[in-house]
């Protein structure tokens, strides 16, 4: 295997302090840089892990605008932030990217209490249009000549949001620039020196002074000016594909290479001068200087520590690789399930991988349907199968399911159709931080009618609890967390559950542990040191109103532990039905606070929510002094 080579030294990023430090660099200085940056960002994400791909293919669009613009007071926006590495090294965070995604350490995304160059925090994708939109809206209310200039990748594009925001601009004179990073297609005949050469005539003041004045002349002449605007749209329609975007009423310049940096700063220099909204189209190369990630950028978006030499990821430590994730128990049961049923269908919003779903999409591409980033279509999509006898199954992340609330409530649970939510990433993640935590399903999914909740607390149940769901006549989901389970074995022959039964895993005395999903494991050295009952309660809901009662008969303190925040959750719902039997019990809700955590590992994000197995017996300790107090008498 080839080894690659970087540079060790890196005298003029070295010099790159903020982004007056690149605007002072002459432009033939700007390659240079690019390399350098390049190198950098490929050995830090190595130790680091993250998102390394996109970074790479807007090395050469980052360094223009931060010398093109006079940056931070003229807005950058970038959507979703997984391209935003090279912006955040440039931008005084060089010398802390080995923090990167770690606990007290820089975020994986833009963040604006990190820094006044992150001017919008992000996370999820196809905001940047509407945001940056805001932004130069808010410049013309304050009369601030500032450029706004928002970053989207073709994939972003996809979702209706950043439509409905490209609408509203274009009838607007908010000068805005658009900026399309297409890193999805190869660069095509368009793109080379005849269109950068077209984009720095349009772009220029002497097209737009035509432009303008050809519209001054010929506007008292209807049918000349129709005939002219429609010349023009041919003429352009010819070479560039901008016609959709000049329809929505910009002005469209594109495509160019991405990568050929003097057009970048020439075209931008021009852009930088013209009023109204403007739209740039670039054509760049994910994994741009990294032939691994040129090659496999998807497997490089979001990649684990590697050997930058090689291109090798590292070897875990951990001595669990048999182990299979949750992720990966979905992917099985739904290949398996696909097999036996004709009728299942798998629908994913551009999380193939992430979500479980190459193998199925190999196997039954016929039954697999990417939609891209289109979370809210994906689930009405879902119920309009479901409409018609198919078995939807919708794998998605419990961060992204929030786009589709609305969706979720009227267009599935209100009809009562089966399909299946298949939740991953539920509760805390990690390194990704709060803008893809899954800390709020159980509070809003459990308060819409019809719909069935559940959350494993082992791989075997997971793949139960996915079989419950699926033959269920109503809509379903099961939520789980990234990663691994405890590691219990998986029986292919499982029967589906009852559905709102809980089980018993531990009787004890005195103090009972009503323990949701991941916390069921948590809680067994818990149950053991306490000498308490602990119950998986499987169920969310329909929770098993019966056992909790019992429960709350036999036993003097209840505690309830989810990893989904406090508020409205799992314990929430547990709280209602013993008021509602007029129950009389101290009862104890562990879960997320009510806060947002920043970016750690998923360990070390539990042990801050007191959700570990030390953090959960320390406030049940807590509790009950607090309790021997108010009552004066000892409770266990």
């Amino acid at each position: 295997m080839a080894e690659f080579r970087f540079l060790k030294d890196f005298p003029l990023l070295d010099s790159i302090h903020d982004a007056d430090d690149v605007r002072a660099l002459k432009p033939e200085q700007l390659e240079n840089l690019a390399q350098e940056l390049r190198d950098f960002l490929i050995q830090t994400v190595a130790e680091t892990g993250g998102h390394l791909s996109s970074g790479l293919g807007t090395v050469e669009l980052t360094i223009a605008l931060h010398h093109v613009f006079q940056t931070p007071d003229d807005r950058i926006v970038w959507d979703v932030g997984h391209q935003s590495y090279p912006h955040k090294i440039l931008t005084g965070r060089k010398d802390k990217m080995d923090s990167l995604r770690q606990k007290g350490g820089i975020a994986g995304f833009p963040k604006r209490s990190e820094s006044p160059y992150d001017t919008f925090g992000v996370g999820h994708s196809s905001t940047s249009i509407s945001a940056a939109l805001g932004m130069a809206i808010a410049a013309k209310t304050h009369h601030q000549d500032r450029k706004v200039v928002a970053v989207i990748g073709d994939g972003a594009l996809t979702a209706g949001m950043a439509f409905e925001a490209l609408n509203h601009a274009g009838t607007l004179d908010a000068n805005l620039l658009v900026i399309l990073n297409d890193n999805d297609m190869s660069i095509s005949p368009n793109v080379g020196g005849l269109s950068n050469h077209l984009a720095r005539i349009l772009s220029g003041r002497l097209y737009s002074t035509v432009k303008e004045g050809s519209k001054k002349v010929l506007r008292n002449m209807p049918s000349m000016w129709a005939l002219a605007q429609r010349a023009e749209e041919h003429v352009k329609g010819m070479v560039i594909p901008g016609t959709l975007f000049e329809e929505l009423g910009f002005n469209y310049i594109g495509p160019i290479d991405g990568h050929d940096l003097d057009t970048l700063v020439a075209t931008l220099q021009n852009l930088k001068h013209l009023r109204g909204p403007q739209f740039l189209h670039i054509v760049t190369k994910k994994g741009k200087g990294y032939p691994p990630a040129e090659n496999n950028p998807c497997f490089y978006h979001g990649v684990s520590s590697f050997d930058p030499h090689s291109g090798l990821i590292k070897k875990s430590s951990s001595g669990a690789a048999s182990t299979p994730t949750y992720t990966q128990v979905f992917s099985q049961w739904i290949c398996d399930t696909a097999a036996k049923n004709s009728e299942l269908m798998g629908i994913t919003p551009a999380m193939r991988e992430g979500s479980g779903l190459v193998q199925f999409s190999e196997q039954f591409p016929e039954r697999y349907f990417d939609v891209g980033i289109a979370e809210q279509h994906s689930v009405t999509l879902a119920a309009g199968m479901a409409c018609d006898g198919l078995k939807p199954v919708v794998a998605i992340y419990s961060t992204f399911l929030q786009r589709a609330y609305d969706q979720l409530i009227h267009d599935v649970a209100l009809q009562n159709l089966p399909v299946l939510f298949a939740i991953d990433r539920a509760g805390l993640v990690g390194p990704d931080g709060p803008t893809h935590a899954g800390s709020f399903d159980l509070s809003f999914m459990r308060c819409i009618p019809n719909l069935v909740i559940m959350a494993p607390a082992d791989e075997n149940e997971c793949r139960q609890m996915l079989s419950t769901g699926f033959h269920h006549s109503g809509p379903a989901a099961v939520r789980y967390p990234r990663g691994k389970g405890p590691g219990v074995s998986i029986d292919l022959q499982a029967p589906v559950l009852p559905i709102g039964k809980g089980l018993t895993v531990r009787p004890g005395k005195h103090i009972a542990l009503l323990a949701f999903g991941s916390m069921v494991s948590a809680c067994v050295p818990v149950a053991d040191e306490l000498d308490a009952s602990l119950v998986n309660m499987r169920f969310i809901k329909p929770l098993d109103e019966d056992l909790i009662l019992r429960l709350a008969n036999e036993h003097k303190i209840i505690v309830t532990i989810e990893e989904n925040a406090v508020a409205g959750g799992a314990g929430s719902a547990i709280n209602e039905i013993l008021s509602h039997h007029k129950m009389t019990i101290p009862v104890l809700n562990l879960g997320i606070p009510d806060n947002f955590y920043e970016q750690g590992s998923r360990e070390e994000c539990l042990a801050e929510c007191g959700l570990n197995s030390f953090g959960i017996i320390q406030s049940i300790q807590a509790f009950l002094h607090e309790e021997t107090l108010a009552n004066g008498r000892l409770i266990t």
